[in-house]
């Protein structure tokens, strides 16, 4: 199981605190050193946007990259994406939402404008032979149009997978799923032949129920944000996403291995806290690890 690390764009984005490239950077290294193998370390969005996630070049190029770790940008149209590879990330994020007003709200683009997006970034990126996942957000539901029908999520997985990209990534914006919602959807996706991830916001506290029944329905990778930080600028109320240490202590415990040192990972939460001078949600950071059972 891929346990890819967003605390580094989503994780930061949405908080008042501004974190410098450098420290960005930093915290990429920590999590690498921690053990993980897939890092979302930058959003090339517009800065004057979203200015937490300013200065994405510089982030790239002051990671001090670890053999065997993907290090991912974000983008949300052509001209992120040319930055991305321009800047030199390891694979592309792209995310586009299922609905038309908060895909408006998000990137100015409705749902088909942002799945026209889609096709066309996944065969540049065939072209570019870089990896390519492509996320549909607000999949579970949104904040301005409520309930997200399965059927309409479903139709843009069949419609990527003409061009396929390496993978879909089903993601809950703003933690309003439930499992049986995660089993309808990873069951779909997957029956559709698509290759599927999964990303949980922690919002209404079902995003580790959400990650488990996931897992249950075969996804190959579940986002998580150390500490448990995040949230959408765009969603009013956002709250973070499932917290890395807490998936990993999760994960650990059902014998899933993830090649992720817990120690090193509450020690990178602990940091990160500081450098944002509060306290984050994590629950494991808090109480501390406890032997597996068995």
């Amino acid at each position: 199981m891929i346990v890819c690390d967003v605390g580094p764009r989503d994780g930061l984005q949405n908080e008042e605190r501004v974190i410098e490239p450098a420290a960005r950077a930093e915290l990429c290294d920590r999590l690498a050193a921690a053990g993980l193998k897939r890092i979302e370390a930058a959003s090339f969005v517009n800065p004057k946007l979203v200015p937490q996630m300013a200065g994405a070049e510089e982030v790239i190029s002051a990671l001090h990259r670890r053999p065997g770790t993907s290090y991912a940008g974000l983008v949300l149209n052509e001209m992120g994406y040319e930055r991305a590879i321009s800047a030199g990330v390891d694979e592309v994020h792209y995310a586009f939402a299922a609905t038309d007003e908060f895909g408006r709200r998000n990137q100015n683009a409705t749902t088909e404008e942002g799945l026209q997006t889609a096709v066309a970034l996944v065969q540049r990126a065939r072209s570019d032979r870089v990896p390519i996942t492509v996320t549909i957000s607000v999949a579970f539901g949104c904040p301005f149009e409520g309930p997200v029908p399965p059927a309409r999520v479903l139709n843009l997985v069949e419609q990527l997978m003409a061009v396929p990209p390496d993978e879909i990534c089903l993601a809950d914006t703003i933690g309003v799923g439930v499992p049986s919602q995660v089993k309808v959807l990873v069951r779909g996706a997957r029956d559709l032949g698509a290759t599927v991830g999964a990303h949980f916001h922690n919002t209404r506290n079902t995003g580790y129920a959400n990650a488990v029944a996931a897992l249950d329905q075969g996804v190959v990778s579940l986002d998580a944000s150390v500490g448990g930080s995040g949230g959408c600028p765009f969603a009013p109320k956002a709250t973070g996403n499932i917290a890395t240490e807490d998936l990993v202590y999760l994960l650990r415990g059902m014998g899933v291995d993830t090649g992720i040192d817990l120690d090193a990972l509450i020690e990178c939460s602990h940091w990160l806290g500081k450098q944002l001078g509060k306290e984050l949600p994590s629950m494991v950071s808090r109480a501390g690890d406890f032997p597996a059972a068995g």
